[in-house]
């Protein structure tokens, strides 16, 4: 997790270093309806590799954000869920998803 001297002073800069990636909207936006293998978000996330969807959800662990579950069945099965810090970022995400239809209305 970023410690908090190492956070920007701007709040706005605060939350574009911790999801400003457009593959870390896009999980978290997948995770909403519920956890996710791995191989279900690489579908959903076209065009994602499998190395930088590995690196976003890391680094969306370490930053609490999300939180990878590891079912102990065989053959191994790992989900991930946003943490209840994750699910506060869906209102913005929710915005974002009304700002995004009425720019399209307006084009």
């Amino acid at each position: 997790m970023i410690k908090k001297e190492e956070m920007p002073l701007c709040d706005v800069a605060t939350t574009v270093q911790l999801v400003g990636s457009k593959w870390k909207l896009l999980i978290i936006r997948d995770l909403i309806s519920g956890p996710k293998r791995t191989s279900q978000l690489k579908r959903s996330l076209s065009g994602v590799s499998q190395k930088v969807l590995t690196e976003s959800l890391s680094s969306m662990i370490e930053d609490g954000l999300v939180d990878r579950i590891d079912l102990k069945k065989v053959p191994p099965h790992v989900e991930y869920q946003l943490t209840p810090l994750g699910e506060s970022f869906l209102p913005v995400i929710e915005s974002m998803r009304q700002w995004g239809k009425y720019y399209k209305s307006q084009l």
